[in-house]
């Protein structure tokens, strides 16, 4: 998300129009859209001053909420992939869910299946009869 304009440059539009000079010049002036200074102008009316909004939460919330219970859960399936985590949890989560879940506690993900899940695989295609 590009960062806010700054406080001062808001200020200076706002007085600019209150002293009676037109929107499209402040606008032009400063080198900002119309509908920016109007949307400056209609915050100040309702709320009193025209500073950029902070500290909103940005993005959604995470599934996994109970940090400590799944670093535990983490800890008893290690040899799990994030797939079979995500099956094990439940709660409708995914595999996203985990990868992102496993980043904000920072574990290292699994990246395969154990060796030997592979080995077998490929044993059995050898052994297989038709």
């Amino acid at each position: 998300m590009p960062a806010p304009y700054s406080d001062d440059l808001r200020t200076k539009a706002i007085t600019a129009v209150e002293r009676g000079e037109r929107k499209i010049d402040v606008s032009r002036m400063l080198n900002i859209s119309r509908n920016t200074l109007d949307l400056w102008l209609k915050r100040k009316a309702q709320v009193g001053d025209c500073r950029a909004i902070t500290h909103y939460q940005q993005g959604c919330r995470h599934k996994i909420t109970d940090w400590q219970r799944f670093s535990e859960f983490v800890q008893q399936h290690g040899d799990k992939t994030q797939a079979q985590l995500a099956r094990l949890w439940g709660d409708n989560v995914t595999q996203q869910n985990i990868s992102d879940a496993l980043r904000k506690i920072g574990v290292s993900r699994k990246k395969r299946p154990t060796a030997i899940e592979n080995a077998m695989t490929s044993n059995a295609k050898h052994f297989k009869s038709d």
